[in-house]
């Protein structure tokens, strides 16, 4: 039984919890109601599942192949940017066209996870401005949506190492790539998601900055391509996230300094994202 502080006094066990609480977070309160939040949204991480498959099956409601075109589409593009890229850059594309396949594939996640990261809180603004229902819900009902987008992908990635007979090389940095990928991408979600809240610029500005890192990063080309320099690739934070799991995949080599980028990148998000989470989770009902 707790005392109020606006008034000093014991409710007594009927009392309900109060509605709204206008008293403002003061020192550190807010740290702890942002991790609250983040603990109630794990202990609905059912809820989050069955609505983030809902989205799915609504999104492709009156569709013949619903989410399947996804994979239909990635597969041609796949056959068709494979062969050409291989010839203009003089690569064997019995090796390049795995490595294209499963870039191509984990970008689209990666771009499908940012672009619907920052609409996160604005396409619920309903159900939050009508249920007491933890933000971290929301984050984890996107993050579901865009894993089984990437499951559908998955297929294609299978076809093409089964036709070239490539042969991954099976350990547990496999299992912890997956892992990192999916926390990251709840981080990523919940960042832009408050960012997107509160300012309606957020989307087009990750849209083409998108765009730009595409090129920039190596999905279509092969990092070894790059004689010199190819450290600085590590200040881009996609390069080390992709490596961890597409080095595996292809059977190569990871570079000893891989891993320590990707967890760097990956404990920078994570600070970056809670700190603000928290200093701002009381004011995403306003903005939304």
């Amino acid at each position: 039984m707790q005392t109020t502080p606006a008034t000093g006094y014991t409710p007594s066990p009927n009392t309900p919890e109060p509605v709204l609480t206008l008293l403002p977070e003061k020192g550190t309160s807010y740290l702890g109601h942002a991790w609250q939040d983040l603990l109630s949204g794990m202990k609905l991480a059912r809820l989050g599942a069955t609505l983030g498959w809902l989205d799915i099956k609504l999104r492709y409601r009156g569709s013949i192949l619903g989410p399947f075109w996804l994979t239909a589409s990635t597969a041609v593009m796949v056959a068709a940017m494979g062969v050409l890229y291989a010839y203009l850059m003089n690569m064997d594309v019995h090796k390049y066209l795995p490595f294209l396949t499963l870039s191509l594939v984990l970008w689209g996640f990666v771009g499908s996870t940012l672009q619907d990261g920052c609409t996160t809180f604005t396409s619920a603004a309903g159900l939050i401005h009508s249920a007491r229902i933890p933000y971290s819900l929301h984050v984890l009902r996107a993050t579901v949506r865009n894993l089984l987008t990437l499951a559908h992908n998955i297929p294609v990635v299978v076809v093409v190492f089964l036709w070239f007979r490539v042969a991954p090389s099976w350990s547990w940095t496999m299992g912890a790539a997956c892992a990192l990928w999916i926390f990251d991408s709840f981080m990523a979600t919940l960042l832009l998601g408050i960012l997107g809240a509160r300012f309606r610029d957020v989307p087009p500005i990750v849209a083409s900055t998108l765009q730009i890192l595409f090129f920039v990063t190596p999905i279509l080309w092969a990092p070894e391509l790059m004689k010199t320099g190819q450290d600085w690739l590590l200040l881009d934070p996609f390069f080390p996230l992709m490596e961890i799991v597409r080095t595996p995949f292809t059977g190569d080599i990871v570079n000893t300094a891989i891993w320590p980028a990707a967890l760097a990148w990956s404990a920078g998000l994570t600070v970056f994202t809670f700190a603000l989470f928290a200093r701002m989770r009381a004011r995403l009902a306003y903005w939304v």
